[in-house]
């Protein structure tokens, strides 16, 4: 007899995957996501980062809700730089990937790419801090920093 999936397996919401140490999210642009002319609209961009960000954190082991939840902190984008190559439209299969480029003692650096097919449509560097429930800058924790030292994106890797 074949195994069958139960009910709370189909239920479960769609994720990423880790390809190697790049991080994989793959999305369907909807309605929602664009402008009266069917072009998504460029802050979508930033959602589906920051969905990406936090879906490979949680893949990582990194548990962001139980870190807020115990009032130790959390991540805070502090810096963002992000280019536009080319429209999504709307019903296009797109891909955010997103490589750790850097861990330092209170935040990280992520490189984060929109694609379809082979075109890069949208790029950004994101700089995320912990930060203390104050708004203070503070060490991440060290567990966290551990479960990223193998994802970072060596030189000699291809950006």
């Amino acid at each position: 007899m074949a195994a069958s999936l139960s009910d709370q397996q189909l239920d479960a919401p769609a994720g990423g995957r880790f390809v190697g140490r790049e991080h994989r999210l793959a999305m369907r642009v909807y309605f929602e996501d664009t402008d009266l002319s069917g072009v998504v609209y460029h802050a979508n961009y930033l959602r589906w980062m920051e969905r990406a960000r936090s879906d490979m954190l949680r893949l990582a082991g990194i548990d962001q809700r139980a870190a807020h939840d115990a009032g130790e902190g959390a991540y805070a984008v502090t810096d963002l730089h992000i280019r536009y190559r080319a429209p999504a439209r709307l019903d296009d299969a797109v891909v955010v990937a997103s490589r750790l480029i850097a861990v330092r003692a209170a935040s990280c650096v992520i490189h984060q790419q929109v694609i379809r097919a082979e075109a890069i449509l949208a790029d950004a560097d994101v700089t995320a801090a912990f930060v203390a429930p104050d708004g203070r800058p503070r060490r991440q924790p060290s567990a966290w920093i551990s479960a990223f030292r193998p994802l970072i994106w060596a030189d000699d890797d291809d950006l």
